[in-house]
């Protein structure tokens, strides 16, 4: 099994564990703080770690996954684009749009200056696509069970 293989099959369990320990114990302990603005801090700091972490992650796994797209073209002529490189671009579409997108419109309105949203709404949508990254990168590491060939 070559490296690219390997890191196919665990680079997404990595990813979607990071997502749901963030999702369901990193946040829900911030915000049982009593502190709700210091709760409020210690969650942009964490997603401020999760972006760049997507970002490499999901780029990692984009490599991996078109390496394998391209030797199974090499060997069988087949598209040299691959499911698993559909989801890994949806993951970081995600990240780019729901962190690096929404978060300066989420401080903007946080700190009471006109956006187009208003905080709630811009917080929704940021769940929103952060809860499709977590299901991109579970839908990867379920695939990641498969053998290259057949993913």
């Amino acid at each position: 099994m070559t490296l690219p293989d390997r890191l196919r099959r665990l680079l997404p369990g990595i990813w979607f564990g990071l997502l749901a320990a963030i999702a369901f114990i990193a946040t829900p302990a911030a915000f049982g703080l009593p502190d709700r603005a210091m709760a409020g801090e210690v969650v942009r700091r964490i997603f401020a770690w999760e972006a760049p972490t997507s970002l490499a992650l999901g780029g990692l796994i984009l490599l991996c996954e078109r390496a394998v797209a391209l030797r199974r073209h090499e060997a069988a002529g087949t598209s040299q684009f691959s499911a698993g490189m559909m989801l890994a671009l949806g993951g970081l579409l995600c990240t780019v749009a729901g962190y690096y997108g929404l978060q300066p419109a989420m401080e903007a309105a946080r700190q009471g200056e006109a956006t187009a949203l208003n905080f709630g709404q811009l917080h929704a949508l940021s769940t929103v696509f952060f809860g499709a990254k977590g299901l991109l990168a579970l839908a990867l590491a379920w695939r990641a069970l498969r053998p290259a060939d057949a993913a």
